[in-house]
Formats: C-alpha cells, structure tokens, sequence
C-alpha cells in the first residue's frame, strides 16, 4: 500500500512495517482485549508480545505490519510463506500461494463497514504483488463472523485441518475471485 494509502468508505487505510519495540505497548493492548479472543492471546505479557513480532521481523518468511486508519493505528496484517510458517505438512502450497492474518483493533465504537473495508484493503496490498496468486487463510472453525466476512472478499473454505493451537478452516481466494467479489462500491457501483 502506498504510502498515502488507499481511499474506502470509511477513511483511508495505509500500511507501514511493523516496528516490534515501538508498537509493542499498542498490540499487547490489541491481542490481550476479549474481543481479539482468536488471536489466543489474551494471557500474554507485553514481553511475549514483543517476543513474537521479534522474531516476525527476523524471519524472511513471516512480515508484519501496522494498519492506519487516517493516520491512526487501527489494525494490524500478517502475510506469511506458507511453504514455511503455520501450514508446513498441512496442504500442498501452490506456486504464488501467500499467507495472510488479519486484525482490527477492538473498539467500544464500531464504524459500520470498516472491518469490510481493512480486509479488502489486506487484500489489495496482498495482490498488489504480480506474484501473488492466491491468498490462503487457516481461522479457527468456530469464527463464524470471519468466515462471513472472508467469504464476502472471495474466499473458500477447502477442509478443515488441525493444527496444533486449533482446529482451522483452510480457505484459498484468487485474484480472480477476490477481483469478482470485491466491493461494488470500490468498482464505482452503487447497491
């Protein structure tokens, strides 16, 4: 995403790299909130929590990054090379294939269509990259609301698998279908 970011309903949305010592405080306070129960971090410590995006921001296969909301920290992306992080041995990762999390800042006042808009906005910046040819998620079966809101971006749900914190539902979405089910409102149409 570039630097100035991209344009939705709801504000402008941008990315920048992670910075684990500086963000540390401000996801702790993300992931450790009962809204972010999926994120199975709602015991850990600040120390952990810097210990984790550390060692995202040395891997070569693991990237994180802050998402703002007209300049604001307001959620947060993971993409990942699942031919090494979270689905070795778990599927047949295809040529292209990237890796993805995804999350929104709890908030005591929702904006209507902003969780929409940030994970169109993840998967703008996912297929940006030429080589990107399909996104691959793993959420915990029992989110339901993710699931939804995957589907409504082009993901399909393949099988569930078992990994070893959860049991997941392994979805694929292409360009193709991300492009087909994106937002009418991002294609200059109205509902």
């Amino acid at each position: 995403m570039s630097a100035a970011g991209t344009s939705s309903t709801v504000g402008v949305l941008s990315l920048r790299p992670l910075d684990p010592l500086k963000d540390t405080g401000l996801l702790h306070s993300w992931v450790t909130d009962p809204k972010a129960a999926y994120w199975m971090m709602q015991d850990a410590k600040l120390q952990d929590v810097e210990r984790e995006y550390m060692a995202i921001a040395a891997s070569e296969h693991h990237h994180a990054y802050l998402g703002l909301h007209d300049g604001l920290p307001a959620f947060l992306m993971e993409k990942y090379d699942p031919r090494y992080i979270e689905l070795v041995g778990l599927y047949e990762p295809e040529p292209g294939d990237v890796g993805m999390h995804f999350l929104v800042a709890p908030t005591d006042r929702p904006v209507h269509g902003f969780t929409r808009a940030v994970i169109t906005a993840v998967m703008d910046e996912l297929f940006a990259d030429p080589r990107t040819r399909r996104v691959v998620v793993e959420p915990d079966v029992t989110n339901k609301a993710v699931h939804a809101l995957n589907e409504t971006v082009g993901f399909v749900a393949e099988r569930e698998i078992e990994k070893p914190e959860k049991r997941a539902l392994l979805s694929f979405c292409t360009r193709d279908q991300f492009l087909n089910r994106r937002s009418p409102a991002s294609r200059g149409v109205s509902l």
